[in-house]
C-alpha cells in the first residue's frame, strides 16, 4: 500500500491517493480535479472508490465531477448527509462504525463526531485518515452547524488510545509542507487538546 498526498485549493486540503495493486481508493478529493486525474494517469491508477470524511463543501468541491467521470459513488456517513451539496445520487450512505474490503484493504471508518453530527477518521492498517477531527497540533473546529465540542472530547479520547505507532493524516496541511502526517504518539506528547482530552476534559470543553 502506497499514500500519495495531493495539497490542493485555497486552504491547503489533503486529497489522498491509497494505492494498492493498481488500484486507487480517493479519501476528500476536493478542488482542482484536473491535478487528481493526471496523477492517476501518470501513475496508471483505476480509482475504485471515494471516501469523504465529512460533508464540508471545502473537502468536496468539484467532486460530483470526479465521481461521474469514473462511475463511482462517493461514501459519507448517514448523519452528514444534510450538509452535503452534492446529489444524493452521487453518494452511498452508510452508519458508521464500519468495515468495508475494497481493492484488498480493510477499510474501517470510526464515527468520530464533534467537527460535524457524521465526521468519520478512515482506518487502513496503521495508517488513520482523520479529516478535520484532529490536526498536528490542534483539532476541528466546534463553533459550525453541526458541530458539538463535547462529542468532539469524547472522539479524541477515543483516539488518545489507538496504538501510539498509528500514523495519522490530516484534512488540511497547515503550518508547514509537512504539517499533515503525524502519529498518534506525537500528538499526546505535542497536542495540547488530545492532551487536555484525556486529562482535563472539562477544562477542554470550555475552550471549544
Amino acid at each position: 500500500m502506497k499514500i500519495h498526498t495531493l495539497l490542493l485549493g485555497p486552504m491547503l486540503n489533503c486529497t489522498y491517493i491509497v494505492e494498492k495493486d493498481g488500484q486507487a481508493v480517493l479519501i476528500d478529493p476536493s478542488w482542482e480535479m484536473d491535478e487528481i486525474y493526471n496523477f492517476l494517469d501518470k501513475n496508471s491508477l483505476k480509482p475504485v472508490a471515494v471516501f469523504f470524511t465529512h460533508a464540508h463543501q471545502d473537502h468536496m468541491t468539484n467532486a460530483d465531477e470526479l465521481l461521474r467521470k469514473y462511475n463511482l459513488k462517493g461514501y459519507l456517513e448517514e448523519k452528514d448527509e444534510p450538509f452535503c451539496d452534492l446529489h444524493k445520487e452521487l453518494l452511498e450512505l452508510y452508519k458508521a462504525p464500519k468495515i468495508f474490503k475494497i481493492a484488498g484493504m480493510n477499510i474501517e471508518v470510526l464515527l468520530t463526531p464533534g467537527h460535524t453530527r457524521g465526521s468519520v477518521c478512515i482506518r487502513i492498517g496503521n495508517t488513520l485518515f482523520t479529516g478535520d477531527t484532529l490536526f498536528i497540533n490542534s483539532v476541528g473546529r466546534t463553533d459550525l452547524p453541526g458541530a458539538n465540542p463535547e462529542n468532539l472530547i469524547k472522539s479524541l479520547i477515543m483516539l488518545s488510545a489507538l496504538p501510539r505507532e498509528t500514523e495519522i493524516y490530516t484534512g488540511h496541511s497547515y503550518g508547514r509542507e509537512s504539517g499533515y502526517k503525524s502519529t498518534i504518539a506525537q500528538e499526546l506528547a505535542s497536542n495540547p487538546y488530545l492532551k487536555m482530552a484525556k486529562n482535563n476534559p472539562k477544562v477542554l470543553e470550555d475552550m471549544l
